[in-house]
């Protein structure tokens, strides 16, 4: 019995030699694949891992159609109020639907302090998106992408506009790394939240996210609530409810006006469409900022509210083919649209149609304007492999405005679009 016992213990014990060479070779392979042929290091490992916590990414070549959370519910939710009209009465049908556009040539009417717009470069190769609004002493800043490490790159930039380091409003428009991340930053380049005092801060009521970057975002919010920042929801902007107002008067003129989707209140399976709208109106001029929102937040904003022609439409979801669409585009008529992006790079898709932006977007914008502008350009790009550095396109781009004149310049360069080499290989200008 006791050489049968031996022979047992031995035959384990081959067994499990076996499986922890294997898992060495396993790892060892990992190893050379992941630090010699990618190049990459342990943060872009624990970035990896991080990114498979979210939501996993929707297959851009799949249909736009989102599954239905719960089949056995009704599509169409339930109308509160039954004898409310769903849709607003037109209180003038004699006018047209759709706003004229102005005479772009022609200056505005109404002069106000300089306003600039300033689209952010995020210092890596990884697409989202960060907006720094200035008018006087007042600035807006919207959303603190990409990465965690973004902060090395922003805190600075934000620092060239906001001088005194009081940053008076703060929009996070939904729950997304690549829009939050900078607002927690790391240990050595600590973020938005504890590089500057944020007096108000207004971001998404819903969500479905239960990650560790927006734990720590909820984590670095209370503690600049807790230190004094006023906190509401997009939601509670536009009830005007808990002390928020849906209009902040930012200067004589300028107003930053938050707008209703109906995903504020409903499920979204798509956590896009949780993105918090702002119109910001100057004088005469408007510019809309829309987050991620998708098809169908777009045509929730579109029926919700009464948008007016914009001189600058912050491009929706990077420049994605599911965003941007003809239903907001016809309703907006953009003169100028800026994309903050990682241009031409595989993160999200192999198919280079699909990339940011996409030849999809770019059609239904085309429309309406040539004045496209995008801030970052991915080089070196190996489709197999899927890696790929980064360089400025436009670089951080700059839109600035008294009320009547305006311009659009990029720290790199200021080329629209289609006049530059990435477009003229990988795209096709099918508009005017």
């Amino acid at each position: 019995m006791a050489k049968n016992s031996n022979k047992d213990e031995k035959k384990t014990l081959r067994i499990v030699a076996i499986v922890l060479a294997v898992i060495v070779a396993l790892v060892a392979v990992w190893s050379i694949y992941w630090f010699g042929v990618q190049g990459k290091t342990w943060e872009d490992w624990l970035e990896y891992l991080e990114q498979e916590k979210e939501d996993p990414f929707v297959d851009p070549d799949e249909p736009d159609v989102p599954v239905d959370p719960d089949p056995d519910e009704p599509d169409v939710p339930v109308d509160p109020d039954p004898d409310e009209p769903d849709v607003p009465v037109d209180p003038d049908p004699d006018e047209p639907d759709v706003p004229v556009d102005p005479d772009p040539d022609e200056p505005g009417t109404i002069e106000t302090g300089e306003l600039t717009i300033n689209f952010l470069e995020l210092g890596n190769k990884y697409t989202g998106d960060c907006t720094l609004i200035k008018i006087g002493d007042t600035e807006v800043l919207i959303d603190a992408g990409s990465r965690k490490g973004s902060a090395e790159t922003l805190i600075p930039a934000i620092s060239e506009y906001c001088t005194d380091g009081v940053l008076e409003y703060v929009i996070a428009t939904h729950a997304d790394q690549d829009h939050i991340a900078a607002f927690v930053g790391t240990n050595e380049f600590p973020g938005v939240f504890e590089r500057f005092e944020c007096e108000v801060i207004i971001d998404f009521p819903n969500t479905n996210k239960n990650t560790a970057i927006y734990k720590d975002y909820l984590e670095e919010r209370d503690k600049e609530v807790e230190a004094g920042a006023e906190h509401y929801t997009a939601l509670e902007c536009w009830n005007e409810t808990e002390g928020a107002s849906r209009s902040y008067t930012l200067a004589e003129g300028v107003t930053m006006n938050f707008l209703y989707q109906k995903f504020y209140e409903e499920h979204a399976s798509d956590e896009n469409n949780y993105s918090v709208c702002m119109l910001l109106t100057q004088g005469d001029y408007n510019y809309l900022f829309t987050g991620d929102l998708e098809e169908e937040g777009e045509a929730s904003l579109v029926e919700s509210n009464d948008l007016p022609q914009c001189k600058l439409f912050k491009g929706g979801h990077h420049g994605s083919k599911t965003s941007s669409t003809e239903k907001l585009l016809s309703v907006i008529r953009p003169e100028i649209v800026c994309v903050c992006c990682c241009a031409g790079s595989p993160e999200y898709t192999t198919n280079n149609d699909n990339t940011f932006p996409t030849q999809a977007m770019i059609d239904r914008v085309s429309k309406y304007t040539d004045k496209i502008y995008v801030t970052t350009l991915a080089t070196n790009v190996d489709w197999e492999e899927e890696s790929w550095d980064y360089t400025s396109m436009n670089g951080t781009i700059t839109y600035k405005s008294d009320g009547k004149e305006w311009s659009v310049t990029g720290s790199n360069n200021s080329t629209i679009l289609k006049d530059t080499e990435w477009f003229k290989k990988n795209r096709v200008w099918n508009g005017g």
